[in-house]
């Protein structure tokens, strides 16, 4: 009898050694992975075929299972999934690149010269730019509009504060604009100063210049998704959720896209604005491998810094201001209540808890006999005591973590010592809703997902201050934030299944990086590099080349 049993057994060896092996495009081993997979963390190699991962564990198993076309040995380098940006303006950050770049600016005096040095250069019908910062300069007051009507007393010029949500223009384009001191619009200011224009407008104003913006033809709109791509595939982003576009170009998005001009996969929020709100209702969800069109984007309030944002108390370094809505409260309500008999994700950009109190309390009731629709709450940024306690799987919390540390240095003027505490509250929402989708909302941020992991997890600025952390009790672990950038992120775009992890089935996007994120000394993280980006099991980006 074990005579027998012993050639059974070796006749089993032998045909398994026989089996042909699966064939596959690309191995890639000798890597330190973080798979993002819960049923297997770690691993040292995996296997794609056809742009997606057929296997992953160690080169052993894989050898023996698998013949390959190529391979890639990783050197030991650290692995992680495509990242993921929830929350970004992609095709604005391309379009930048052609405009008049005010970021980093610590003076007004400093945004004129940049813009006198771009229009030498540029000599451009209508001057348009983005970046200054107020609160980043000595006197942290609006600009005035006078200096720059001495530069350009002929040429429009209209350049937007660095959330998007206020804008400095000179007489020229004022003029162009049709704006005057009675003029009147509703979800904003129009600010004056004894009597007269300043410049400076605040949210639904904007709209009045923006109409009068010579539009960028297709080729400048190409050549911007074709810069915008660049820069992220740079920082290891294979997914990016454009939080804005209009048809037109969400049309020219996916001709590239199927074309494979443009390899980058895109989660494209398209505006409200009634016509295309009525145009992608009739025309329902449209979903391929790299564009998913199935949300729309709606702005509930303005920004914190201009004092946009809607609070529930009036502002702590303003009396009795409380902010501007930038949609009707019963317009909301009616939007809500359509969206929600389709198939469509209503995302709203919520930043004071007025307005996040508005948006949950309309989500909870217009989807109260539904599940999973996980309407998206964009920015969350101060959550009142009594919103924390209505969480559920229909919502989902969009944050972005740079913005804690970019704000910290005023957001307490704003909001005082006690509303302070729930702001930028990451960890609060996360324990409320077990997942947070994390992006940076570039161009207002950097584009650089380190810098978001390094704000998420140590709530220090670039220049490690404060020392102890901004609220460190709302910071974020490494694991979450990873987790936040890759499958919580992809969760939010109801794309889970399909990237997010490295795990078998899923698209190939991964991205190998110099250092270990999970392990490198803190204030390390910003300044992670990217060895070489892939979506699709393609290499899309390389260093140095």
């Amino acid at each position: 009898m074990k005579k027998v049993l012993f050639l059974s057994l070796s006749t089993l060896l032998f045909i398994s050694c026989q089996q042909p092996k699966e064939t596959a495009d690309l191995l890639v081993f000798n890597a330190n992975v973080y798979t993002v997979d819960d049923t297997r963390p770690k691993a040292e190699a995996f296997v794609i075929k056809d742009d997606k991962f057929i296997a992953v564990g160690n080169l052993a198993e894989l050898s023996n299972a698998f013949t390959f076309t190529d391979s890639v040995d990783a050197q030991g380098k650290t692995i992680v999934p495509g990242l993921i940006d929830a929350h970004c303006h992609f095709y604005g950050l391309g379009l930048q690149q052609q405009k008049v770049d005010l970021t980093g600016t610590t003076s007004y005096d400093e945004v004129l010269a940049r813009i006198v040095d771009f229009q030498n250069k540029k000599k451009v019908s209508f001057i348009t730019g983005r970046g200054w910062d107020q609160n980043d300069w000595e006197m942290k007051e609006f600009p005035t509009k006078e200096k720059l009507d001495s530069l350009f007393p002929e040429t429009p010029v209209a350049v937007t504060r660095v959330d998007g949500h206020a804008m400095l223009v000179n007489q020229v384009a004022l003029d162009l604009a049709k704006i005057a001191v009675d003029t009147k619009v509703s979800g904003g200011e129009i600010l004056q100063k004894d009597g007269k224009l300043t410049g400076v407008l605040i949210d639904n104003p904007m709209e009045l210049v923006e109409a009068i913006f010579p539009q960028p033809t297709v080729a400048e709109q190409v050549a911007a998704l074709k810069d915008a791509e660049k820069i992220n595939f740079s920082y290891g982003l294979t997914t990016v959720d454009d939080a804005g576009l209009s048809p037109d170009v969400i049309t020219v998005i996916d001709s590239l896209q199927k074309a494979d001009q443009l390899k980058i996969r895109m989660y494209a929020m398209v505006s409200n604005v009634p016509e295309y709100v009525d145009q992608y209702l009739k025309q329902g969800v449209h979903k391929t491998d790299k564009l998913n069109v199935s949300s729309f984007k709606v702005y509930a309030d303005g920004a914190l810094g201009s004092r946009g944002a809607v609070l529930k108390k009036p502002y702590s370094d303003k009396e009795n201001h409380y902010g501007a809505m930038v949609i009707g409260v019963g317009e909301f309500k009616e939007l809500a209540k359509r969206l929600a008999g389709s198939p469509f994700q209503m995302n709203t950009h919520a930043i004071g808890d007025s307005a996040n109190a508005v948006v949950m309390n309309t989500y909870y009731d217009v989807l109260k006999d539904k599940s999973d629709r996980r309407w998206r709450v964009e920015h969350a940024q101060v959550v009142a005591p009594e919103e924390f306690e209505m969480l559920n799987d229909n919502l989902v919390m969009s944050v972005q973590p740079t913005h804690a540390t970019s704000d910290m240095y005023w957001a307490d003027e704003r909001l005082g010592k006690e509303r302070i505490k729930g702001a930028y509250a990451y960890k609060q929402l996360l324990n409320k809703t077990d997942k947070l989708a994390l992006g940076t909302d570039y161009p207002v941020e950097n584009v650089s997902p380190f810098y978001t992991f390094y704000a998420a997890v140590v709530r220090k600025d670039l220049k490690q201050y404060p020392e102890d952390g901004f609220q460190k009790e709302d910071g974020l672990t490494r694991e979450e934030t990873l987790k936040g950038m890759t499958i919580w992120a992809a969760y939010s775009n109801f794309e889970e299944t399909e990237k997010g992890s490295i795990t078998k089935g899923k698209f190939a996007d991964f991205v190998i990086l110099e250092e270990n994120i999970m392990e490198i000394e803190e204030d390390k993280i910003p300044n992670i590099k990217v060895y070489a980006t892939y979506v699709g099991g393609e290499k899309v980006y390389v260093s140095g080349e």
